[in-house]
């Protein structure tokens, strides 16, 4: 694949999805999960069954869980294909400002970290990141060959 850019974030998109699925797993599961609970401030158990954690009845893990889905899916397209990169950055862009308003909601309503939902944020921000350089790239590609 020379499109190393679309791989790197097809196996970010794999790695989101990863975390949102034990997300959802832990959002339904009523025992306690001992590897999420690092003391008073790293609770992945109270931020994930808070009422910030559904949209309309909706759990928020697996909105983010078809959001990766999404996202992989996107990159997995041509790069030519503008419509494709064009949608795959907006919707790294939209996952990333969604996951820095759940961040926020962390720090400042529920004073309590998720080390799954940072995870997932360090993810959507590389996604986004990647998505950008390889949308730019793309864009200048055509430039260039505009110009020929």
């Amino acid at each position: 694949m020379k499109d190393k850019l679309g791989l790197l974030i097809i196996l970010l998109s794999l790695v989101g999805a990863v975390l949102s699925g034990v997300s959802l797993y832990n959002h339904y599961k009523s025992t306690p999960t001992d590897y999420c609970d690092l003391g008073d401030n790293f609770n992945c158990d109270i931020v994930n069954r808070s009422i910030y954690s559904e949209v309309a009845k909706i759990p928020v893990a697996g909105i983010g869980l078809a959001g990766y889905i999404a996202l992989l899916v996107l990159a997995r397209l041509p790069r030519t294909n503008r419509l494709a990169s064009t949608l795959l950055l907006i919707g790294a862009l939209g996952g990333l400002a969604y996951s820095l308003y759940l961040t926020y909601v962390e720090k400042y309503l529920l004073a309590t970290w998720c080390i799954i939902c940072l995870g997932s944020l360090a993810t959507i921000a590389v996604i986004f990141v990647v998505a950008l350089t390889r949308h730019l790239q793309k864009s200048q590609a055509i430039f260039v060959a505009q110009q020929s």
